[in-house]
């Protein structure tokens, strides 16, 4: 299995071939998906010790706007409410590292704050609840929802207010009443405009990943561990449906030439179930539990470093067999994918 210092040079690579500081941007990249590259450097840095990223959150353009008192989010964030989700993640975990190395980190955790409120003024009673996709109001689906979900209750562990628990409450109730879920355990994509009924839309993975590590944190709120069994319901189908060879395959994964190619957001959910599925165990805390994954996310770690990095360290989308078409997926997808096997996220650090 990759170890430390494999794991540090993808990220190097990552920094080296495609971050423009500048910009703060990653080339070729959005907002959602620099924001998981930032959470996971700020991850690896925790998790090895390391400090060779520490700059990276100063000259990004989501902690520049975080330093930034007169930052309007509302205009960075164009009205997507799951962009907005990945950001309080990501600053939320810069805050973390910066706190570790005594350096003040309130800016970025009043500017997850305040991005916090503005999706959780998205609630209405349209389907009976739920946080809406963007505010063009057309969509309610289910990774807003979960990072909605998964938001609260990291947010109560952290700050202890009671609102935070409330909301993560009131959407886990919601959701495991939207049939969403649907027959197999996996998570479809969202609800019809028309009726609120499940539209049928691809399981993608990551949908699967986030619902369970925001069941995870909301079990270690209330107590209550059936909320593990629901998450786990979830992440045990995604295990039997969503694989191949033991190893994770999007719909749109294809080795064989002439196949599918999943897009741009498409290429980075795999990454993002594992990362999820490792925060979940974190949350858990039960050495049987880590013991029924640990295995399978060791195959998935072997995968994308057999299967899926390329001599100049780039990821590409297809993990499962070597890859005959010879893509490289985007370059934040390699970063995302460093963490496995490991678990990078630290219990400490929640509050």
């Amino acid at each position: 299995m990759p170890g430390d210092v494999e794991h540090c040079s993808v990220a190097h690579s990552l920094q080296d071939h495609y971050y423009n500081a500048g910009t703060g941007q990653y080339n070729g990249g959005s907002l959602w998906t620099d924001a998981n590259t930032l959470e996971d450097l700020h991850n690896l840095m925790l998790a090895t010790g390391t400090d060779d990223f520490s700059t990276v959150a100063d000259t990004s353009f989501i902690g520049r706007s975080a330093v930034n008192s007169n930052t309007n989010w509302q205009s960075i964030l164009g009205g997507s409410n799951d962009d907005a989700g990945w950001i309080v993640l990501a600053l939320w975990k810069i805050a973390d590292y910066k706190g570790s190395r005594g350096k003040d980190n309130s800016a970025y955790i009043n500017a997850a704050s305040k991005i916090y409120d503005i999706i959780a003024g998205q609630w209405d009673s349209t389907c009976g609840g739920g946080v809406w996709w963007s505010t063009a109001h057309t969509y309610k689906n289910a990774i807003t929802n979960e990072l909605f979900l998964l938001l609260s209750a990291q947010g109560y562990l952290r700050f202890g207010k009671l609102a935070y628990l409330d909301n993560a409450k009131k959407t886990w109730t919601w959701m495991s009443n939207t049939g969403m879920r649907n027959s197999n355990n996996l998570w479809n994509d969202g609800l019809n405009f028309n009726d609120c009924k499940n539209n049928g839309q691809t399981t993608w993975t990551y949908n699967q990943g986030v619902i369970a590590s925001g069941l995870g944190a909301l079990s270690v709120a209330t107590g209550d561990k059936s909320l593990l069994t629901q998450a786990e319901l979830t992440l045990d189908a995604t295990i039997s449906r969503l694989s191949t060879n033991n190893i994770l395959r999007e719909s749109c994964d294809d080795a064989v030439r002439g196949g599918p190619v999943c897009n741009q957001d498409q290429q980075i959910f795999k990454g993002i179930w594992t990362k999820h599925l490792q925060f979940y165990l974190d949350y858990a805390n039960d050495p049987a539990r880590t013991a029924k994954y640990s295995a399978w996310l060791g195959s998935q770690s072997s995968g994308v470093f057999h299967f899926g990095t390329n001599a100049n360290n780039d990821v590409g989308s297809v993990w499962y067999a070597p890859d005959q078409v010879g893509a490289i997926g985007l370059p934040m997808f390699a970063v995302l994918n460093i963490n496995q096997g490991r678990f990078y996220f630290h219990s400490e650090d929640q509050r």
